[in-house]
């Protein structure tokens, strides 16, 4: 599968910029749909979308107008030429999106999770021509997004992609759903051709950070967006503080820098040769580093065992973690950055204590 070339599709879009997905979030009428559709049709947008189905976290909330509403999206394409793409959580909502000659047909991050699902609605798209998106598992899982996409595949689906829409997480931060963008990263360093589509509507959670996220996804050279959007996105029936306008998505999509794929200049690329150079130096440093580290870590280990005592000392990890996230800090690295290290070098010296302590 890593020698598959999945950008047929996107090529024969022959686009000037970077895909553009945009709709709301929910299909709420026949008119905001077609409304929000003709707006759209003025921007950069390629593909409209709008959630049919809406499976919501808690029930009570609006849920979907369901199949009702594609023939509504059958009117946008008709009436805008655009595309259009629906999500789909069941074999039943993918023998739907066909019959409705949905162009682009996308799982969710719910039901990516679940491998079951995804292999009946790969059973039902079995050898379709239609475009498959993937969004990645709501847990930071590479395996298991890779898995969905591969279910596809093996069911002679070849129009392939995946969305990045970030990753839950029990700690609050600025984002609704992490980015964890070496995840997104990964995935395209296993398959370098599959167009990988970033939504910052459901990473940020609100409208604010979308121009930055959108930024980063181009930076990391990702091929398009998917972003909500909605003539009235305070009165939007769903998911209204992520929602945008048309006009403001014309705005980000006028701003935003699609950088070159490598430096040419000579002056700069010498620079930057330089530059590497120095970074793998340092890298270099840094695991003779964690090797002294870690022979420490097994000093420490043979003293625990001759005294009988606990690996884990929960107290003197907290002072350890503190004190780096303070030192951290007063030299630019975000607190987040910081803890994820210590804790991959945490989890590292109690292995190696394990080993010790246990022979």
């Amino acid at each position: 599968m890593e020698s598959v070339d999945f950008s047929t599709w996107l090529k024969k879009m022959e686009l000037n910029h970077p895909l553009v997905i945009a709709g709301p979030c929910s299909a709420e009428t026949e008119e905001q749909v077609l409304k929000i559709a003709h707006q759209l049709k003025e921007t950069d947008a390629t593909v409209f979308r709008a959630g049919i189905w809406k499976p919501r976290t808690r029930p009570g909330n609006f849920e979907g107008n369901g199949v009702k509403a594609l023939p509504w999206m059958a009117k946008v394409k008709e009436e805008t030429g655009m595309l259009t793409t629906v999500e789909v959580a069941n074999a039943e909502h993918a023998k739907l999106a066909l019959e409705f000659d949905i162009d682009i047909i996308w799982i969710g991050a719910r039901t990516t999770v679940n491998p079951f699902a995804v292999q009946e609605i790969a059973d039902a798209l079995a050898g379709t021509d239609k475009i498959v998106l993937v969004k990645n598992p709501i847990n930071p899982d590479l395996e298991l997004w890779i898995g969905a996409i591969e279910r596809l595949h093996t069911m002679g689906i070849k129009n392939l992609g995946a969305i990045h829409r970030g990753f839950s997480s029990f700690k609050k931060t600025k984002y609704r759903n992490t980015p964890q963008w070496q995840i997104p990263i990964a995935l395209k360093q296993r398959f370098p051709t599959l167009p990988i589509i970033n939504d910052p509507s459901h990473i940020c959670g609100e409208r604010e950070g979308i121009f930055d996220v959108c930024q980063t996804s181009l930076d990391l050279k990702f091929e398009g967006l998917m972003i909500e959007t909605h003539f009235d996105p305070d009165n939007a029936w769903s998911d209204a503080k992520q929602q945008i306008t048309p006009a403001r998505l014309n705005e980000i999509t006028e701003e935003l820098k699609v950088r070159k794929g490598r430096v040419e200049e000579k002056d700069s690329l010498d620079k930057l040769n330089n530059l590497r150079a120095q970074i793998n130096v340092l890298d270099k440093q840094l695991i003779d580093l964690l090797a002294d580290r870690m022979d420490v870590v097994e000093n420490i280990g043979k003293v625990k065992k001759e005294s009988n005592v606990a690996i884990l000392q929960r107290s003197r990890w907290s002072e350890v973690m503190q004190g780096m996230v303070n030192e951290g800090k007063q030299n630019g690295l975000s607190e987040d950055f910081i803890e994820k290290i210590f804790k991959s070098i945490h989890q590292e010296s109690i292995e190696h204590q394990e080993k010790i302590v246990n022979s």
